[in-house]
């Protein structure tokens, strides 16, 4: 079953919900756009760019990153050849703010058809979040309790390092759950206010979601 190729789609879920896994799997089974906020962000703040040098600062201590530095790098992203009729926004709206921002920029055309709201229990989250570890070569996901490497600290596919995002230490996750709450509840009554919010049990295995998901993206 393969995912509708004019889909244009958010993906939204607590840190740790499985929404980039997902999204990536989702995108390349359907020839969507997969397009990360946070993978963005890391990107700008490696290439030490003027966005990078200002994102640096508010990533750094967990707190989320301005509204506007954020919306003017989706908007340039999604305006590229790849993202012109299909897409998952994986990360981004976080806030309300966000989300009619997005809308004001999209002609009705092409306007947000599918949100997807990860649902996972705050206690499973943190478990996640904590044992996470990120290849700093290709972007590999391991986990040190439930996908672990072969060798410790060494990526199983491409023997990059592996390392704990500075977001992922428990003082930062508590930061980011308080923000998360915070903003969701809105931001989840203004889509249910579109008709277009859909939510799924994200405490499942992967491959249960990944199929609930193709199903709910028709």
């Amino acid at each position: 079953m393969a995912t509708p190729v004019n889909a244009r789609c958010v993906f939204l879920g607590a840190p740790g919900a499985g929404k980039g896994t997902q999204a990536k799997r989702v995108a390349a089974n359907g020839g969507l756009a997969h397009i990360s906020t946070g993978d963005m962000l890391r990107q700008e703040v490696a290439a030490g760019s003027e966005l990078g040098r200002k994102a640096k600062g508010f990533m750094d201590t967990g707190a989320l990153v301005p509204d506007d530095l954020i919306i003017d790098m989706v908007k340039v992203r999604i305006a590229q050849p790849d993202a012109k009729l299909a897409w998952i926004l994986d990360g981004f709206p976080r806030t309300l703010p966000q989300a009619m921002a997005l809308d004001s920029a999209l002609p009705k055309a092409t306007a947000v058809s599918h949100v997807i709201y990860f649902a996972v229990p705050e206690q499973i989250l943190v478990g996640r979040l904590t044992g996470r570890r990120t290849c700093s070569k290709c972007g590999a996901i391991w986990h040190v309790e439930t996908k672990p490497t072969k060798v410790a600290d060494t990526c199983d596919l491409c023997g990059g390092r592996t390392t704990q995002r500075s977001d992922d230490h428990p003082e930062k996750i508590a930061v980011r759950m308080q923000e998360y709450r915070q903003l969701t509840t809105p931001l989840l009554a203004y889509y249910k206010g579109r008709q277009v919010l859909r939510e799924i049990d994200a405490n499942r295995s992967p491959e249960v979601v990944f199929q609930e998901l193709l199903k709910l993206m028709q």
